[in-house]
């Protein structure tokens, strides 16, 4: 996916034109640095505030510890330049407005008289106040920027770590760090608007066939709109609390990012991955074999890695589940939880909706019946696996 310089050419320093002289050590910017450490400090505040940035700017980016990342940032975003109220009145937008979108997208302005908005901060609203013009709600754009706020700020995170690795080298000082981490975001950044873009039609492709999908159950049943027939799963890591008690949490981290891994690894269309939410995994589908598979097929791939992995346990439940802001919501999403709870390590549990509507690629065997807190009545569950030979297809009730 990506592409990444190597050799010397990686760190070499990228020029800035002009350098303002200012006594960094009387404004309290060297504090802490030895003689060797100061030089490339010097040269890069410098390099930085020829560049345009502030001096409050660079204050608060060595408090931070992030000097070193702070021409990437320019290179990415452009510098701070307006305030809030400023940029709301650029953008046609109520400043409440503009306060409200940031804290949508994860990035809320405590003072709007701050100067902390970007050239890219404004382009946002701008597009904003056009979606709005276009017919879009308010409410609409605010929850489809929480979704996207969340999600990608697991795809920026994860593609900062990519560079990081590409750049970071415990020789570099911090000025030559800095032309690492710059030359990296230079070199990366062309690939990042494209291959969110593809990423995004192909996800939107599947959206919009199950949202067609809904939208004709709704017309023959006159259901709410929103709500639609789906079957919902939650895979659960057995024993993942008491980890973090003989663990560090970086290795606990690992365990709970694999758990991702492999969960995007099994999944295929019509089943989609809709979060992580620390040891645990939601899918759904509106399909109710195919979620099934999905989840045998994660099981399977947990028991391969024993070694360095707990197993999964897997509740299913089926019903009808409405759509909101990235996330379902309904009964089948919260029997599937409880469901969960009650599931055997490295087994999958179903309801009996999920059982009827499974075709015979699925064995059943019936687990009795449970009591299921928040659930009114006694729940009948049975155990899913794949049929060996001589297997009956299903289990009686």
């Amino acid at each position: 996916m990506f592409l990444g310089a190597s050799g010397a050419s990686r760190h070499r320093k990228v020029p800035f034109m002009g350098a303002a002289r200012i006594d960094w050590e009387s404004e309290g910017l060297l504090e802490g640095l030895d003689d060797k450490a100061r030089v490339p400090r010097i040269a890069l505040l410098e390099q930085l505030s020829a560049a345009g940035a502030g001096l409050d700017e660079l204050r608060t980016a060595v408090m931070d510890g992030r000097l070193s990342a702070l021409p990437s940032e320019l290179a990415v975003s452009g510098r701070e330049r307006w305030t809030a109220r400023e940029a709301a009145l650029e953008a046609g937008l109520d400043l409440d407005v503009l306060l409200a979108l940031r804290r949508a997208n994860g990035a809320p302005i405590d003072d709007p008289d701050l100067p902390v908005i970007r050239e890219s901060d404004l382009a946002a609203a701008r597009l904003s106040v056009a979606l709005m013009h276009a017919g879009v709600g308010l409410d609409q754009i605010l929850a489809t920027s929480r979704v996207m706020g969340r999600a990608l700020a697991h795809v920026a995170d994860a593609m900062a770590s990519v560079m990081f690795s590409l750049a970071y080298d415990p020789d570099l000082d911090e000025a030559q760090l800095a032309a690492a981490f710059l030359e990296q975001a230079t070199v990366l950044g062309p690939f990042i608007g494209p291959v969110l873009d593809l990423s995004v039609q192909i996800h939107m492709r599947d959206a919009l066939r199950t949202a067609a999908i809904a939208a004709t159950e709704r017309s023959l049943d006159g259901s709410l709109p929103g709500a639609s027939e789906v079957s919902v799963a939650f895979a659960d890591l057995v024993g993942f609390t008491r980890m973090g008690e003989e663990m560090p949490a970086e290795a606990l981290n690992g365990v709970a990012e694999r758990l991702e891994t492999l969960v995007a690894e099994v999944v295929r269309p019509p089943v989609r991955f809709v979060k992580s939410i620390g040891d645990a995994a939601m899918l759904i589908s509106p399909e109710t074999d195919a979620l099934l598979q999905t989840v045998l097929d994660l099981v399977d791939a947990t028991d391969a890695e024993a070694e360095t992995m707990p197993q999964v346990r897997v509740g299913v439940a089926r019903g009808r589940a409405a759509h909101r802001g990235g996330d379902w919501f309904g009964q089948p999403v919260n029997l599937a939880s409880r469901i969960t709870g009650v599931a055997r390590a490295g087994s999958v549990l179903a309801s009996r909706g999920v059982r009827d509507a499974a075709s015979a690629d699925i064995a059943w065997s019936r687990a009795g019946e449970r009591e299921l807190r928040g659930v009114p009545d006694r729940v009948a569950l049975y155990r899913a696996r794949r049929p060996a030979v001589g297997d009956p297809s299903t289990a009686g009730d």
